[in-house]
């Protein structure tokens, strides 16, 4: 019996549709993370990318446990003295709501060049449209 090792000409990509609305953070970006990197297959190779593409709709009604939206915050940093900047969870809401899921998507992948090609594949919008309906998503209801 031998192990069939997945390579670039032999995986097929698809495109999958989550809707956010009324998910937990943490328990979507699982979700996510697991199909960019194409864990939910039965041909998954590490060091291959076999995940497919997702597009994440209605960012905007995601959801926190407990007292997350006052607790919790966002750093950045400019690398200049005072560049700090922090935004709690409800002013992220407000501004950039894909920001959200794609910091908690990002912190899930693996570091390096593989990690951030997929990454790449995400596609999060607010609102229930999106203009990959070419590519025709498969919905994956999560709830």
């Amino acid at each position: 019996m031998s192990t069939t090792l997945a390579n670039a000409a032999t995986v097929q990509q698809n495109w999958v549709v989550i809707d956010a609305t009324d998910l937990v953070v943490g328990r979507l970006a699982v979700t996510i993370a697991n199909v960019l990197r194409g864990k939910h297959k039965v041909t998954y190779t590490p060091h291959c990318d076999t995940g497919d593409f997702v597009v994440v709709v209605n960012a905007e009604k995601v959801q926190f446990t407990g007292k997350k939206w006052d607790q919790k915050e966002y750093q950045d940093y400019s690398h200049y003295a005072g560049g700090q900047k922090i935004t709690s969870a409800k002013e992220m809401l407000a501004r950039k709501p894909e920001e959200i899921i794609r910091r908690a998507v990002k912190r899930m992948m693996p570091r390096g060049p593989l990690g951030y090609k997929q990454l790449g594949k995400l596609k999060i919008y607010t609102g229930n449209q999106h203009p990959h309906q070419a590519q025709q998503p498969q919905e994956l209801k999560l709830k």
